[in-house]
């Protein structure tokens, strides 16, 4: 069973998201994580369902995404899904890339906007939003396609109720969500809640970010239009040694992993920052035994 709509049916599931290293010292510490990674348990003692590979802005790491998760696909013992975006690309690369995929085993599509270039150039492309993608991934190929949903609201969006008409419209395409990181699990909830209002109970993993690096956390908040717990950035950074960082960042996420997990989410997607210690630091608080197999 590779299809994450399949696993999230079997669940809870538990997820990471990693970026492409850009260096071959970057790649070889990868390699280290994805080892780390196979031995992890995760809640009730199942293993790690899958892992995702994010896109660069403007599609800048499409040929690292595209071979980092075929290899993973083919070499472990869990399935890999690449993030496919809008930005930057044409309806043919699309396709041709899609069709790398097909022909590498790949059965999961993670599809978004993207991010407009990290250098303030031009958008381009032939696509605009996500949902303009699913019609393309289901033409290329039998894939499970996600999407992302953001609990507080969408940065492009110009209204609440706008955009959860929008998400449920998505999501009702797609096979699954992911959602953006929050700190808040009633955040979550409410736009569960929202949605089951418009008839979409599409599954939507919620996401959780360790603050390992309050600064980098609070710089992704501010693009996301997230809240920011100033509070827990400021007892993490107050902390003297990186073992003191790593407990109190572990246990912040530990707690709200626990929450959702107890009211009854499908599944968590760790943003893991191509770090296989936070998970397993945040799993042992939940297990209340060591993470390895």
């Amino acid at each position: 069973m590779t299809k994450i709509s399949e696993l999230i049916e079997q669940g809870p599931t538990l997820s990471v998201e990693f970026f492409p290293p850009k260096t071959a010292e970057g790649l070889e510490k990868l390699s280290h994580t994805l080892d780390s990674l196979e031995t992890l348990s995760a809640p009730g003692g199942a293993e790690l369902s899958f892992v995702s590979v994010t896109y660069g802005a403007g599609g800048t790491t499409r040929d690292r995404t595209r071979d980092l998760v075929i290899g993973i696909n083919r070499d472990r013992r869990f399935p890999a899904m690449p993030h496919l975006t809008c930005v930057g690309h044409t309806e043919g690369e699309i396709d041709e890339l899609l069709g790398d995929y097909s022909a590498g085993g790949i059965q999961n599509i993670l599809a978004l906007g993207g991010d407009p270039p990290a250098d303030g150039s031009e958008v381009t492309g032939d696509f605009d939003y996500a949902i303009e993608l699913i019609d393309s991934i289901r033409a290329a190929g039998d894939f499970s396609i996600g999407v992302a949903a953001h609990p507080e609201m969408h940065p492009r969006s110009a209204s609440l109720d706008a955009d959860r008409r929008r998400l449920a419209e998505k999501l009702s395409a797609a096979d699954f969500g992911i959602t953006q990181f929050f700190f808040d699990a009633d955040d979550y909830f409410r736009m569960i809640e929202e949605l089951e209002v418009l008839g979409c109970d599409t599954p939507i993993l919620p996401g959780v970010m360790p603050m390992l690096n309050p600064g980098t956390v609070e710089r992704f908040a501010g693009i996301a239009r997230a809240k920011f717990p100033t509070d827990l950035a400021n007892k993490i950074e107050a902390a003297e040694e990186p073992e003191e960082r790593m407990a109190i960042a572990a246990d912040a996420a530990a707690a709200l992993t626990e929450e959702l997990l107890d009211r009854g989410v499908p599944g968590i997607h760790v943003y893991c920052m191509n770090r296989s210690d936070i998970v397993e630091a945040v799993l042992e608080r939940i297990n209340g035994v060591s993470t390895k197999t």
